[in-house]
């Protein structure tokens, strides 16, 4: 025999006598009113169109036969630098190199004269007035 069609008004869960009289004292018509607003955006016609062309180049890619390709032999230039060029970059080593080791400590001490002396405030205003 089946148990489940032997279920009675008597086994149900007794609902409190507030809840009862709030559930029977609501009224729709105080809800407020709100706007649904779908959030769901439909693919423009370009967006579509976009996309066929997209996935008909893909198409045209995966169906590529490559035995239609030609055969072709790359030509690679090694371009070495000729006798010239490595004299200049050698001579140009050397000297960086005899720059970093120059001792200073050979260097003699001098005195600088200053040969070209700033013109005094005099002989501006004398230049401003001519």
């Amino acid at each position: 025999m089946d148990n489940t069609a032997a279920v009675t008004v008597k086994d149900y869960k007794k609902v409190g006598l507030d809840l009862k009289s709030q559930l029977e004292s609501f009224k729709p018509e105080n809800l407020s009113k709100a706007d649904t607003q779908e959030k769901i955006i439909l693919p423009t016609a370009e967006d579509v169109q976009t996309e066929k062309t997209q996935q008909s180049l893909f198409a045209g890619i995966e169906s590529f036969d490559a035995s239609k390709l030609k055969h072709a032999e790359t030509c690679e230039k090694n371009c070495l630098p000729d006798k010239e060029v490595i004299l200049q970059e050698k001579g140009q080593k050397d000297l960086i190199s005899r720059i970093e080791s120059f001792d200073t400590s050979k260097l003699k001490h001098t005195e600088t004269c200053e040969k070209n002396p700033l013109p005094t405030k005099e002989i501006i205003e004398e230049e401003k007035k001519a």
